[in-house]
């Protein structure tokens, strides 16, 4: 316990971002004073760019707003990222975004947050409190989007394998969609599931794919519904040299992803996705929004994109700004607004 403490005050990033940046005269309170405002970010993933972009996301519009900003990450320690949020509340915090995690761990942590009188928003963590809006992306849906990909691109009877690891509520969602196109397709065959947060996660995931694959080398369609576990089931597809009989159907986007997906003969055909550096701002936005005294509603819901590999190939896509050009959803959502708050600058 000592040195998860010890870990919590040494792990607490403390970025004074733009104390002057928002609109003081027509923020309502506290925002009019917002340098006197502090906000907490608590991670349990950070491995790879989608967390990265996240964590911009959400230290642009901190930024923007004129408020403090403080980092946690706990490295997908579930009882670390609880002693966080107790950190955050002992240091008193105004607001607090919770960043993925578990259920078990998180319950009752965001509760002592909010009996605490700290507003609290959590995105893709299911804490089970009416109080706390879900920033979501609607994983269900990018799931769904993928997987209808991958019937129109291989038809509806192959043999698949599966990255799943339960408990993280946007996988536990993303697999949803997965048994209902199952059940509705009885021509996929599930033959192998594999999945694990191990770090580093590529890496990991890729280990328990070169051995799935060579035991089911029938294995034609690989559903990872994260980019991370995509990039491991395509380092084990590239490694035993399958990568022109396979097909990789996954869900988030980076600039290392599209390069992935765009290396010629890549097996990685197309992802769901959002900015993940949009919903890090949505995320603050919501919170803000509770601060200010409004509510941004139980869920709050960034819309996804299918992205292919041959639209990144047809419009010479070669990083997020592209996507971004080719598709104007990435650079901005019309989600958890209002006329008194200011946006990161385009």
């Amino acid at each position: 316990m000592l040195r998860r403490h010890f870990m919590a005050l040494t792990g607490a990033a403390s970025l004074a971002l733009g104390a002057g940046a928002a609109t003081a005269q027509t923020a309502p309170a506290p925002l009019d004073n917002p340098g006197d405002v502090t906000i907490a970010l608590v991670r349990y993933l950070s491995t790879g760019d989608f967390f990265q972009a996240y964590l911009s996301g959400v230290e642009k519009q901190s930024a923007a707003l004129g408020v403090n900003l403080r980092v946690f990450d706990s490295r997908q320690d579930a009882a670390l990222q609880a002693d966080m949020v107790d950190q955050a509340i002992a240091l008193g915090v105004d607001g607090i975004v919770i960043q993925h995690g578990l259920t078990e761990s998180m319950r009752e942590a965001a509760q002592r947050a909010v009996d605490a009188g700290i507003k609290v928003v959590a995105f893709d963590v299911n804490v089970e409190n009416p109080a706390i809006p879900q920033i979501e992306q609607s994983d269900y849906l990018l799931g769904k989007l993928a997987l209808e990909q991958a019937i129109s691109d291989n038809g509806d009877t192959f043999d698949a394998g599966y990255v799943y690891v339960p408990g993280i509520a946007p996988l536990d969602r993303r697999h949803v969609a997965w048994e209902e196109v199952k059940a509705a397709n009885l021509g996929i065959s599930e033959t192998a599931r594999i999945g694990t947060l191990d770090n580093p996660i590529a890496n990991s995931n890729a280990n328990q794919a070169r051995a799935a694959l060579q035991a089911n080398p029938k294995i034609s369609v690989f559903f990872a519904p994260y980019n991370e576990f995509a990039k491991g089931v395509k380092i084990a597809t590239d490694e035993l040299g399958m990568s022109s009989d396979m097909s990789i159907y996954s869900a988030d986007i980076s600039t290392a992803d599209i390069a992935l997906m765009r290396e010629p003969g890549s097996a990685w055909k197309a992802t769901v996705a959002t900015n993940p550096a949009v919903v890090g701002e949505v995320s603050v936005r919501a919170l803000a929004l509770m601060l200010a005294g409004e509510d941004p509603g139980a869920s709050v819901i960034v819309p996804p994109t299918l992205i292919t590999q041959s639209f990144l190939n047809d419009e010479n896509i070669r990083n997020m700004e592209d996507l971004g050009a080719k598709m104007p959803q990435f650079q901005h959502a019309d989600v958890a607004m209002a006329d008194w708050m200011p946006l990161p600058a385009r």
